[in-house]
C-alpha cells in the first residue's frame, strides 16, 4: 500500500493537517502557488514496531557513543605513551594516539549518527509553507514562535521515546569528559616548584648587569638593583623559568623611614630585598620612586610600597610582593638568608 493511500485518519494529527489539496497553476492563473507536494509518509508514522526499532537503533548509537568515551578515558590511563604498535599501511604509530583517535572519533560519530537517524525516522518531516513577515517580531509572531517550539518539543517524541532520551543525555554528558581528561596532558603538574625558588641560606645576590656578587657599599640609596642567586648562568637549562622565579629588586632606604617592622629584621643596613615578579601576571617591575619608595609595574600600573612590606597600594596585584630575608657573609657580600617564605608571583588556586 501506498504511503498516499492511508486514510487521514490513520495518520498522526499533525501530520494529516498538512496533507491536503495542492493547487494547480492553469490558463486562467498562470501564475498560481502550486504550494507544496503531496507528503510521503514514513513507515515509523504509520507502524508503531518500526518507530520502536528506530528508538533502539538511535539508543544503541549513544550507548556505542558513551562506551566509547569510556574507552578513551580508560585508554589515555592504561596505555604507555612510549608503546607503538603496526597498522598497516600506516607502519609504526603511538598506541595511545591510535587509541584515543579511535575511541574519540567514535564517540562524537555515534552522537551525530544518533542524531541524524532520530531526525530522519521519528522527528516529524512534514513541510510547513509559511509566508514571509517583517523583521520585528509582533505578539503574534512571539506566540507563533512559542507555539511552534513546544509544537516541535511535542514532534520530537524526546518526552515520550524515554530511552532515547536516557541515552542521548548519558553520551552529551560522557564526551566532554574527553576534554578534561586531555587537560591533564597539558604538562606535569607544579607540585611544590611554584612554591621553592633557587634561594637557599647562603646563596651570593649577583648583580643581574655585572655578574658580580653585590656588597653593602654597591647599593645607594635612592638606587634600584636587579639581583639573581649565584650560580645563575643565561646559558643554563632553564634559566628563563628560574629567573622569573628567582629575580630581586634590591634598595636602600633610610632605615627610619621603613614602617614594617619585619622588613627592617629581614634587611641589612636598610637594604631590602623584594621579588621583581609582580603578583598581578607575572610582569617584571623595573619601575622605582625614590621619594615614596614605591614601584610601579608597567604592564597593569599595580603598585608596591617598599617601604611598608611592598604591600599594594594601587591597582589589580592581589597581594604584596614577597621579601627575602638577607645578611652579610663573613667576606662582605650580601647573602640570602633562605628562600621566599610565600610563593612568588601571581596566585594561583593551590596557593591557600
Amino acid at each position: 500500500m501506498s504511503s498516499q493511500d492511508i486514510p487521514e485518519e490513520n495518520l498522526p494529527a499533525e501530520q494529516g493537517a498538512a496533507h491536503g489539496a495542492v493547487g494547480v497553476a492553469d490558463e486562467k492563473h498562470p501564475f498560481a502557488d502550486p504550494g507544496l507536494p503531496p507528503h510521503e509518509h514514513r513507515i515509523q508514522d504509520i507502524d508503531e514496531r518500526a518507530a520502536k526499532r528506530s528508538e533502539r537503533t538511535v539508543a544503541l548509537l549513544f550507548t556505542v557513543s558513551m562506551l566509547a568515551t569510556i574507552g578513551f578515558i580508560a585508554s589515555f590511563v592504561a596505555i604507555d605513551v612510549d608503546k607503538s604498535v603496526y597498522i598497516w599501511p600506516l607502519g609504526h604509530i603511538s598506541a595511545l594516539n591510535f587509541a584515543l583517535g579511535v575511541t574519540l572519533g567514535i564517540a562524537l560519530f555515534t552522537i551525530g549518527a544518533g542524531a541524524v537517524h532520530w531526525a530522519r525516522t521519528l522527528m516529524s518531516d512534514v513541510e510547513v509553507a509559511d509566508e514571509r513577515h517583517p523583521i520585528e517580531a509582533s505578539p503574534e509572531v512571539r506566540e507563533k514562535v512559542f507555539a511552534d517550539f513546544k509544537q516541535g518539543a511535542k514532534e520530537s517524541a524526546i518526552g515520550r521515546r524515554k530511552l532515547i532520551r536516557t541515552t542521548m543525555f548519558g553520551a552529551l554528558t560522557l564526551v566532554p569528559l574527553s576534554g578534561v581528561v586531555l587537560l591533564r596532558d597539558l604538562g606535569p603538574l607544579p607540585e611544590e616548584k611554584l612554591r621553592h625558588t633557587l634561594w637557599s641560606k647562603g646563596k651570593l645576590l649577583v648583580n643581574m648587569n655585572t655578574n658580580e656578587p653585590l656588597r653593602p657599599s654597591d647599593v645607594a640609596v635612592g638606587s634600584l638593583t636587579f639581583a639573581k642567586p649565584e650560580g645563575l648562568e643565561e646559558h643554563d637549562h632553564g634559566f628563563q623559568n628560574e629567573i622569573a622565579k628567582a629575580a630581586l629588586m634590591i634598595v636602600r632606604i633610610q632605615p627610619e623611614n621603613i614602617k614594617d617592622k619585619r622588613e627592617l629584621e629581614w634587611s641589612h643596613e636598610g637594604i631590602v630585598a623584594y621579588s621583581k615578579i609582580c603578583t598581578h601576571v607575572g610582569c617584571p617591575i623595573s619601575l622605582y620612586e625614590q621619594q615614596t619608595h614605591h614601584v610601579l609595574c608597567p604592564c597593569h600600573q599595580s603598585t608596591f610600597d617598599l617601604s611598608d612590606g611592598a604591600r599594594v597600594i594601587f591597582g589589580p596585584a592581589g597581594h604584596a610582593l614577597p621579601q627575602l630575608r638577607i645578611g652579610v657573609n663573613d667576606e662582605g657580600y650580601l647573602e640570602a638568608l633562605g628562600d621566599f617564605e610565600e610563593p612568588v608571583g601571581p596566585a594561583f588556586w593551590e596557593r591557600g
